[in-house]
């Protein structure tokens, strides 16, 4: 989602960035999206993993540093 819709990449650029097919980027993308539509309208928590999948805190991840 962050390349994508922050980023504004396309899927296909998106896909090789990240070492994988347009279409997977596409089934990520569709995923991803439904979990926030759920998370806003039914309060359900979203957690936010590193590449390495560790769990992203404030003050912990390199981006948050920047």
């Amino acid at each position: 989602m962050r390349l994508c819709d922050l980023d504004g990449l396309d899927q296909i650029t998106a896909g090789e960035r990240m070492g994988v097919s347009r279409g997977t980027v596409q089934r990520l993308l569709g995923s991803g999206r439904r979990k926030v539509v759920e998370a806003l309208l039914v309060g359900r928590a979203i957690q936010i993993k590193n590449q390495e999948g560790v769990a992203c805190h404030e003050n912990l991840c390199s981006h948050h540093r920047e």
